[in-house]
């Protein structure tokens, strides 16, 4: 059909976005580069055996504009033969940025069409114009490597874009040259937007006093950023399945282990730990990721800050991410009775602790299993009860001549901060008788003669599994 059709089944190729005998959805908004794209994969299909469905979304915002575009597309489908999808949106009360609004709900209008026409690929306009737009943009915002990727040729959701090596011009004179005709969006020339701001007068000047093939570099750009990023993805997988500990709601990673990285890994390594905290990356930025390095830098000490939804804190040598938006994992307070026998489960899925009264018929149980924790039942009262540590807890572990603040023992054992709001206690009366690591308190521990024996054994618990 013409040169533009084999450079852009160059780049369906290259990136493999459609496979021959695929059911393609074609996003059709009305404007020049949806309806060039339209007529290329038409004239396409025939030779790939491609099935093609216009999709076509009416935003809503532009009133009689926007329903003369949807006739516009309707009466396109029919002149070529092809089955037609519309779907409306109302934004005009969206909350927050409209743009952002529209284009979550173009996504989700063309994934509810790909699951119920079991469309394989949906097919939008996006040019080399607008990869560098873009780039432009994301550069200006302060975007690292993965922002100037920029427009992604193909995504993980199936959306793919063809004409995404061509510029804006030549599309136009495509449809020129053939008399094709398109509809023009009116709000593409209104400067309160950033992005046609930087269409009509940044990038033009550019072209115009800096480099005539500006838009070609910006799209390089893209292009070698995209590349990167895809070696760092895997890269970062191997890195963190060694140096990422997912615990209980918590992203953990060891300072020392990040010290040892490259500064390049390091930043991503601590990009994704963010990320996996949060859910995402939004908000996240270059001076939030330097924070965590500078976290991480110290000789000692705890500190820390919450910023872009993530919480992030440091502790003996260890830093912890967590959302703002969730509650922080056992943070809130818990008691609960303890009956013999019984199993007393812990909240936020920290495991049980199993209480059983023996005869003390085999006093290697006591000494020697490590597993279990023996208390004297006849100096226990009652009643018995599992509550979280709180702040002035005493406690005399065997081997202390005197009480201690658990606190004091959490020091001396390194326990992390984020662990000691849950840590788990059993009190006898008001008066704690054990606690997690430390066992049981010198006054009720069992000893070979005791004659009944209760034994407390953590069943799921992090600190005895590892």
């Amino acid at each position: 059909m013409s040169v533009l059709l084999d450079r852009v089944v160059v780049t369906i190729e290259r990136h493999r976005m459609l496979a021959r005998g695929q059911h393609a959805g074609v996003a059709v908004s009305g404007g020049a580069d949806s309806v060039c794209l339209l007529h290329l994969l038409a004239a396409l299909a025939p030779e790939w055996d491609l099935r093609l469905t216009v999709l076509h979304l009416d935003h809503g915002l532009r009133g009689e504009e926007s329903r003369g575009d949807a006739e516009f597309v309707r009466s396109l489908a029919e002149a070529l033969g092809l089955p037609i999808e519309m779907g409306t949106a109302v934004l005009a009360q969206a909350p927050g940025n409209r743009e952002q609004a529209a284009r979550a709900a173009r996504l989700q209008f063309f994934q509810e069409a790909m699951a119920r026409l079991a469309i394989d690929r949906v097919a939008v306009g996006h040019t080399r114009s607008d990869q560098a737009e873009t780039v432009l943009f994301r550069f200006l915002r302060g975007a690292g490597t993965a922002g100037l990727a920029a427009i992604r040729p193909v995504t993980p959701g199936g959306i793919v874009r063809p004409l995404i090596e061509i510029g804006r011009e030549e599309v136009r004179r495509f449809l020129g040259e053939r008399g094709l005709a398109w509809r023009e969006d009116s709000s593409n020339a209104s400067l309160r937007y950033a992005r046609n701001r930087i269409r009509h007068g940044l990038l033009p000047q550019l072209r115009a006093e800096w480099n005539p093939a500006i838009e070609q570099t910006l799209a390089h750009m893209a292009d070698w950023a995209l590349a990167e990023e895809a070696w760092w993805e895997a890269e970062i997988g191997r890195l963190s399945a060694g140096r990422l500990v997912e615990q209980e709601g918590r992203i953990l990673l060891s300072a020392a282990a990040l010290a040892d990285l490259p500064l390049a890994a390091a930043r991503r390594l601590v990009r994704r730990a963010m990320e996996l905290a949060k859910g995402g990356l939004a908000g996240i930025g270059f001076e939030h990721v330097t924070a965590v390095m500078r976290l991480a830098a110290r000789t000692s000490g705890t500190g820390g800050f919450a910023a872009a939804g993530v919480r992030v804190r440091r502790s003996f040598g260890w830093l912890c991410f967590t959302a703002v938006t969730a509650n922080p994992p056992g943070i809130s307070g818990y008691r609960l009775p303890a009956e013999v026998p019984g199993v007393v489960v812990l909240p936020a899925s920290a495991g049980s602790i199993s209480l059983e009264l023996i005869e003390n018929r085999d006093p290697h149980v006591c000494v020697y299993n490590k597993a279990v924790d023996c208390l004297d039942w006849q100096c226990l009262s009652g009643p018995l009860e599992v509550r979280n540590w709180r702040p002035g807890d005493l406690f005399q572990p065997v081997g202390s001549a005197a009480e201690k603040k658990l606190k004091a023992l959490f020091q001396e054992a390194r326990i992390p901060v984020w662990e000691r709001p849950a840590w788990p206690v059993l009190t006898d009366g008001g008066s704690i008788v054990w606690t997690r690591r430390f066992g049981p308190a010198a006054r009720v521990a069992a000893g070979r003669a005791t004659p009944a024996v209760l034994e407390v054994c953590e069943i799921g618990n992090r600190d005895q599994n590892g």
